[in-house]
């Protein structure tokens, strides 16, 4: 069901006075498409800087990064990694010298010399990258969402232009002939995953706009025909629906994937326009609620205040049929609104 007009006008009017200065700069600037440089927006981001939602990220994210603390980098979904994920979808402004510590322990992981030495192998036995990246059969198999997220935050937080550079190489030389990227071990694997190519494309497309590359910019746009080849969440054999999962939304998704994601992927790599993207674009504005908004069907994370596996610190939103979350939202408008909906 779609909202009237009027309806829609309300909702973006609502969430342009939200008390949540992340969901006003998703709205103003992703959605409207407000510059990014007005002083307006530029003093909107010192809001979120000092925001609650970015203290509960960032506070327990401190002890751990103090010096001869070895915290838990990547720990689902605590870790300074995720932390950093989620600054660089909520608008936090680029450049923040407080961010520092955490993006240099961060980056120094995700770029470390291993991931630059290949093991050649014709074997599934390999089942780290302490020795290099496996390349199985001719492809590389490495869980690429890894980098492509760390990407994502380099290019849109950081200033250090090497590390985002190396990510970037690190995934044009992994990127698979049919355009993604797969950590399966298993030597007939030879179709890319769709988990571990959503993050790669939005981290590609986001150095492409930060750097201008034209190298990653086509080698985002090429993880797009992974999806569109399916429009967005049906197997190419049979038109059957690939995971029932792939038709929920959620937020945040981590490594995930939905079909909220993927267009969302294809808005940021400029192929929101291919008409395979038609259906999954009926299917998002069939999902808007009578008075507008979108829910969120199902989360992959847990709130707790104590440190602990598959736990956040932040909550974004309880899952309900009825009740609009402002962060699906956001996102779902400005699909549609780069679709021209």
């Amino acid at each position: 069901m779609t909202a009237s007009p009027a309806a829609r006008r309300e909702l973006v009017q609502r969430l342009s006075r939200s008390s949540e200065p992340s969901i006003r700069w998703r709205t103003r600037v992703r959605v409207l498409g407000e510059a990014r440089e007005r002083p307006s927006i530029r003093a909107l981001q010192r809001e979120i800087r000092k925001s609650e939602l970015v203290d509960r990220l960032l506070t327990r994210g401190r002890a751990r990064i103090a010096p001869g603390t070895h915290g838990g980098i990547y720990r689902y979904w605590q870790g300074i990694h995720w932390a950093l994920t989620a600054l660089a979808d909520i608008g936090y402004p680029d450049g923040d010298p407080t961010l520092a510590p955490f993006l240099d322990r961060a980056l120094r992981m995700w770029t470390e010399s291993r991931y630059d030495r290949t093991v050649v192998t014709t074997t599934s036995g390999i089942r780290s990258v302490r020795d290099g990246v496996p390349s199985l059969n001719g492809r590389y198999r490495r869980c690429a969402s890894q980098q492509g997220n760390a990407l994502l935050y380099a290019s849109r937080l950081a200033k250090a232009e090497a590390p985002a550079k190396h990510l970037a190489e690190l995934l044009v030389r992994w990127q698979w002939d049919d355009g993604g990227w797969n950590c399966s071990k298993s030597p007939t694997a030879h179709v890319s995953s769709f988990m571990e190519t959503l993050t790669p494309l939005r981290g590609l497309a986001a150095y492409a706009d930060a750097s201008g590359s034209s190298k990653a910019l086509a080698a985002a746009r090429k993880a797009a025909d992974i999806f569109l080849e399916r429009r967005l969440f049906r197997r190419r054999s049979n038109g059957a629906v690939m995971r029932p999962g792939f038709l929920e939304l959620h937020y945040p998704l981590y490594w995930h994937y939905d079909v909220l994601g993927g267009l969302k992927g294809m808005a940021e790599a400029g192929r929101i326009g291919d008409p395979r993207c038609r259906e999954a674009l009926d299917w998002l504005e069939e999902r808007e609620l009578p008075r507008g908004g979108w829910p969120v069907d199902r989360r992959f994370y847990r709130v707790s205040d104590s440190y602990e596996h598959g736990a956040e610190y932040v909550d974004w939103g309880a899952p309900s049929r009825r009740r609009p979350n402002d962060w699906v939202t956001t996102d779902a408008l400005f699909v549609l609104h780069a679709a021209g909906r």
